[in-house]
């Protein structure tokens, strides 16, 4: 609980000014913009094929540019301008992001104990459309939260919501009327009774066994082909969500203008009774690796890769997620990869295998066991999309720490007495602060070099410079979180195994 509040805290911080970096230092811009889905009449569909969760496409007459195929594409707003209206100041809302963090990381970490050496079961690759989805992905400032929202058209007669990105989490699910207990969200909620396309998952079909049931009452099917599917999916102690198992149609762009695609039989959790810190989204869009994710459901329609790049934090323009490949990007001669790590853990998390932590241009000395991933499933790093901060485990982050203090200009005075990050400076008066460089170094050679803005906040009314970097208990995993990502143009290759980052200006993507 502690941790859930600690990160929606974080939140308004990111409305700050990002931190640009030159000749070994740092100066701060300010930028943003929100931007929704732009919805064209779509002309395609796609047909659910069973009960492995995957799609294929139903064949019909679309218009294709000559100069390729498109692809799919969803529209993200980054979410938290709301508290700054609201007369929250960055420093509470920072806080409350932050508070959220924790509890998340708790959550996941229990969760990949909890699994263990389990793996899901992975199904046979299709052929894969040539063609992709892309979406447009925008800062979440504007319903107050650190993380990013996507838009999505759900239904016949499709309507919009606007959902959280996640990659730590698979199931996908919108609060749903009737609402037993829902927590407020902008707009209204998905009702089903209202869409022609909608039907639940009944009991007895094989999709009923992917999800948990809800925790007060066993599930019960008397009649497998006729009753609901009820589930329970928890992400913290007081963030869940409850309601029946459901295939939907969700209706998203194509990169071809004018041009989208309407994919039937999408799996997704119609949420009746829904808690936590999830602050005016209508739900939530899973993008990790188990089959009920977005992205796995894709997969075999458009390929094993899907990428997006997050705009920065308080932006009020929209980037895009992309699921299939995107030319531009493999095209990026600044494009570097990484092998995911295998785990003993579920398979919804990304996990990379960090070797080394360099400031300054100089290796630290953390011991190598640091990122190791653990037999129970703690340990190890990933990459997630709905985690603010990044997070190190706790050995980690103090040689973090303690390099960052020891290269910073004595010019600023450290300042002591803010809430949850450290260490932070005084920079009050200096137009562009220079801090040590940041880099992460990957098992395989693979080098991340990060700007000055995705590692130090600075909050001009506070005229405070601080560490965007927080540690983890020794047990928990690493995490770089969507601070650290944004402006990088991130590819998830789950065809080759490996993650991809480009430096890019999302905003113009």
């Amino acid at each position: 609980m502690e941790q859930l509040t600690l990160r929606l805290m974080l939140l308004p911080l990111l409305l700050l000014s990002p931190l640009v970096v030159s000749a070994g230092g740092a100066k701060l811009n300010s930028s943003s913009s929100l931007f929704g889905i732009e919805f064209p009449p779509f002309n395609t569909a796609v047909t659910d094929t069973g009960c492995d969760g995957k799609l294929v496409a139903a064949e019909e007459e679309q218009k294709q540019p000559a100069a390729g195929p498109p692809s799919l594409k969803l529209h993200m707003t980054r979410r938290a301008a709301a508290d700054l209206a609201a007369g929250r100041t960055r420093k509470d809302s920072f806080l409350a992001s932050a508070d959220k963090d924790i509890t998340r990381i708790d959550t996941m970490h229990r969760r990949a104990a909890r699994a263990g050496a389990e793996r899901a079961a992975s199904s046979s690759p299709r052929r894969a459309l040539s063609e992709r989805l892309v979406a447009t992905v925008g800062s979440g400032v504007a319903v107050g939260s650190g993380e990013y929202l996507v838009d999505v058209y759900v239904g016949t007669p499709p309507r919009r919501f606007q959902m959280i990105m996640d990659t730590g989490s698979d199931l996908n699910w919108l609060q749903c009327a009737p609402c037993l207990a829902c927590f407020e969200q902008r707009g209204p909620v998905f009702d089903p009774a209202a869409s022609s396309s909608y039907r639940n998952v009944t009991c007895g079909d094989q999709r009923c066994g992917l999800v948990a049931p809800p925790t007060e009452a066993p599930r019960a099917c008397g009649r497998p082909r006729e009753d609901p599917c009820p589930y329970y999916y928890w992400y913290g102690d007081q963030s869940n969500t409850t309601g029946d198992l459901a295939l939907e149609s969700f209706t998203v762009n194509l990169t071809a203008p004018g041009a989208s695609r309407r994919v039937d039989g999408v799996v997704f959790g119609c949420g009746h009774s829904n808690r936590g810190l999830f602050h005016g989204a209508a739900g939530l869009l899973g993008l990790g690796r188990g089959p009920l994710s977005f992205a796995s459901q894709l997969r075999a329609v458009y390929g094993h890769a899907f990428s997006y790049c997050l705009v920065d934090h308080g932006s009020d323009v929209g980037s895009k997620i992309v699921f299939g490949e995107d030319a531009v990007l493999l095209a990026h001669p600044q494009l570097k990869y990484t092998a995911f790590a295998p785990a003993g853990a579920p398979d919804t998390f990304y996990y990379v295998k960090v070797k080394g932590v360099l400031v300054g241009g100089e290796m630290l000395n953390i011991s190598s066991d640091t990122w190791d991933v653990g037999r129970d499933g703690s340990g190890g790093t990933i990459v997630d999309s709905g985690t603010t901060l990044s997070y190190f485990a706790e050995p980690a982050y103090r040689v973090i720490r303690q390099a960052f203090i020891d290269r910073m200009d004595k010019a600023y005075p450290l300042a002591t007495g803010f809430p949850v990050l450290s260490p932070c400076y005084n920079v009050s008066g200096v137009e562009t602060p220079e801090v040590p460089e940041f880099s992460l170094l990957f098992a395989d050679g693979a080098v991340w070099d990060f700007p000055a803005e995705n590692y130090f906040i600075q909050l001009n009314s506070e005229g405070l410079m601080c560490l965007a970097i927080l540690s983890t208990p020794r047990s928990a995993m690493s995490i770089i979180g969507n601070y650290q990502q944004q402006n990088f143009h991130v590819l998830y290759d789950l065809q080759n195994n490996r993650l991809g980052f480009a430096p890019r200006r999302c905003a113009e993507v």
